[in-house]
C-alpha cells in the first residue's frame, strides 16, 4: 500500500458547515464538546479522540470547496457515536435533547440486533447515538 492509499483509510477531520456558528457552537458545547483555544468567531475546533470536528460557515465552506450552497435535501451522511448499554444511549438522548438537538427517530432495537436512535444539530446533521451488542 503507497501512502496516498493509506491516507484514504483514515479521517482527520470532519468539517460541518453550519447556518449560524454561534448557535451551533452553544450547541455543540451544551453536549460536551470542548472548543480548542484556537477557535475564534469564524471557525470552531472540537479535536476529540482520533479527529477534529470544525464548525465553518456553510456559505464559506461552500466557496472554499467552489460547489453551490443550495441545501437541498438529506446530505447523505450521519455521524455516530457508541455507547455500552442500551440504557447509556437513552441517557445519551436525552442529554442530546436537552442540548437542543431535534428528535429524529426514538431510540430502538433495530433489524441488525443493535438499539439506536438519532438526533440532528441545529443545522439538520444526523447523529445515530448506538449500543452495538456485537463490537
Amino acid at each position: 500500500m503507497n501512502v496516498s492509499q493509506k491516507h484514504f483509510r483514515t479521517v482527520s477531520s470532519i468539517t460541518l458547515g453550519v447556518a449560524d456558528l454561534r448557535r451551533s457552537r452553544a450547541f455543540y458545547d451544551a453536549l460536551g464538546f470542548l472548543a480548542d483555544p484556537a477557535s475564534n468567531d469564524e471557525f470552531v475546533i472540537y479535536k476529540l479522540d482520533s479527529v477534529t470536528l470544525s464548525l465553518f460557515p456553510r456559505a464559506l465552506l461552500a466557496r472554499d470547496a467552489e460547489v453551490e450552497n443550495d441545501g437541498l435535501g438529506f446530505d447523505g451522511i450521519t455521524f455516530a457515536h457508541d455507547y455500552p448499554s442500551e440504557a447509556a444511549v437513552d441517557a445519551a438522548m436525552a442529554h442530546a435533547l436537552s442540548a437542543g438537538a431535534v428528535p429524529r427517530r426514538p431510540a430502538r432495537t433495530v433489524f441488525w440486533g443493535g438499539y439506536s436512535g438519532f438526533v440532528a444539530d441545529p443545522d439538520g446533521h444526523l447523529w445515530e447515538l448506538v449500543f452495538n451488542p456485537f463490537a
